[in-house]
């Protein structure tokens, strides 16, 4: 059976969409190839990696992408938009795309206040988007 490929996207590929595509990679690579990509590609957030690798996942040899990555380069079964901001300025039409989704976490890079406080929201969102795929695997009988 071919792999079903999913495009993470968010505005700056340095968390959410990160954690998302790693999720995917974790309960359901056997089915899926997950990719993940940014708007405005950065580096990825040191908190991403931190709090990923206290749940057992390595980030290490991923990186910031470009949506132009893949944008009419090849055919992906969904498109997850992870932030509002990613979704009011993706294009509309995205070429070769199945399935359109929108799962809006907030930016744990917003957090303001202590290095604590900023680690617990980069935890939550993590954990919220860990939930939202295992949701979605269960929904779609994957």
């Amino acid at each position: 059976m071919e792999e079903k490929r999913v495009l993470f996207l968010c505005t700056g590929n340095t968390a959410r969409s990160q954690m998302a595509e790693a999720f995917l990679r974790k309960h359901a690579g056997e089915h899926f190839d997950a990719f993940s990509a940014g708007l405005n590609p950065g580096i990825i957030h040191p908190h991403t990696e931190r709090v990923m690798r206290e749940i057992g996942i390595d980030l290490s040899g991923q990186y910031s992408k470009s949506m132009k990555e893949y944008f009419g380069k090849m055919s992906l079964a969904y498109l997850v938009t992870v932030c509002a901001k990613a979704e009011e300025n993706c294009p509309s039409t995205f070429p070769s795309v199945s399935n359109r989704l929108r799962w809006s976490f907030d930016d744990p890079a917003a957090a303001e206040g202590s290095e604590d406080v900023k680690l617990q929201k980069f935890r939550e969102v993590r954990d919220q988007i860990e939930q939202r795929i295992l949701q979605w695997l269960k929904e779609e009988e994957f």
